[in-house]
């Protein structure tokens, strides 16, 4: 009865504890615990493991390539920012980033002898690489990151990498020109075990065709995942799919690309975590060709 009658005090007098007002978020950001050990930030970023791709999510997103203003992604190379060669789909916590950046320095740009990475059907070489990812904590994890990256780097690395909220299923094309990609990352995506769930995969017949529509003649589609069944599902649609063959992974290794498979191999932290479990990484890479029409 106390209770009851103090509750009913609190209402019709308006005395009591007021309610307390709900604050926004702090993120950690350019903490220098952020850079020496970035696993114990994601506390402070919880989030789902996975996002329903097929819903409405609320998301700016550009009409066109055009559009986007790589500048504010890469402000160090704003004096003639260029759309980024390579696109992580689904980029986690951004391990396949940072692992790629050292890779691809500011120096690549000033004219240094640079490394083979593509055949000659595309001669271009990356100088810059963006990660995609839908889930709002997580993409601003990685934002803060490579921010906190960039300040507590003492010889201005970690220019030449970003991150975007996207939902590549539905808005890549509005994001990358055609054949302006050199490389495509699927690294441990979402399985989806459910027979009702294959089609939220993100390797499908209807949406290799946008990722051979924004890759280059000779670009190179990386996936890799624990998950035999989904690395016979997509590597399966990728051989039946025209645009695209098969290339072993000694072939890319001959070619220079060896640090890259290093670093999708073990670079991410869903790599890292199967290696700790003692699992299985199955990988197949593709390469786009080039079909002359008749």
């Amino acid at each position: 009865m106390g209770k009851r009658k103090r509750r009913q005090k609190t209402e019709e007098t308006g005395e009591g504890e007021a309610e307390k007002p709900i604050l926004p978020q702090v993120y950690p950001v350019f903490s220098l615990g952020f850079t020496a050990d970035p696993d114990s930030q994601k506390r402070h970023y919880r989030q789902r493991a996975h996002a329903n791709p097929f819903s409405d999510h609320v998301l700016d997103y550009p009409t066109r390539p055009e559009d986007v203003d790589w500048a504010e992604h890469f402000p160090n190379h704003s004096a003639n920012a260029k759309a980024p060669e390579f696109a992580d789909i689904g980029c986690g916590f951004g391990g396949l980033l940072v692992a790629l950046s050292p890779l691809f320095p500011e120096s690549l740009m000033l004219g240094k002898k640079e490394p083979v990475f593509m055949t000659s059907l595309s001669p271009r070489l990356t100088d810059a690489c963006t990660g995609l990812e839908i889930r709002v904590q997580v993409s601003q994890y990685v934002r803060d990151r490579i921010a906190a990256l960039r300040t507590n780097s003492a010889d201005g690395s970690f220019q030449n990498i970003s991150v975007a909220r996207a939902n590549c299923m539905k808005f890549l094309p509005n994001y990358f020109a055609k054949h302006s990609l050199s490389s495509i990352f699927f690294l441990f995506p979402d399985p989806h075990f459910k027979l009702r769930k294959h089609k939220a995969r993100i390797i499908s017949p209807t949406l290799l065709a946008e990722y051979a529509y924004v890759l280059r003649p000779g670009g190179v589609v990386y996936t890799i995942t624990d998950v035999e069944d989904l690395h016979l599902w997509m590597k399966g649609h990728l051989e039946a799919f025209p645009l695209f063959e098969a290339v072993e992974e000694t072939t890319l290794r001959a070619e220079g690309n060896g640090a890259i498979l290093d670093a999708v191999y073990s670079g991410t932290e869903e790599g890292k975590k199967v290696e700790r479990n003692g699992g299985n990484k199955y990988l197949a890479c593709f390469r786009r060709i080039h079909v002359a029409r008749e």
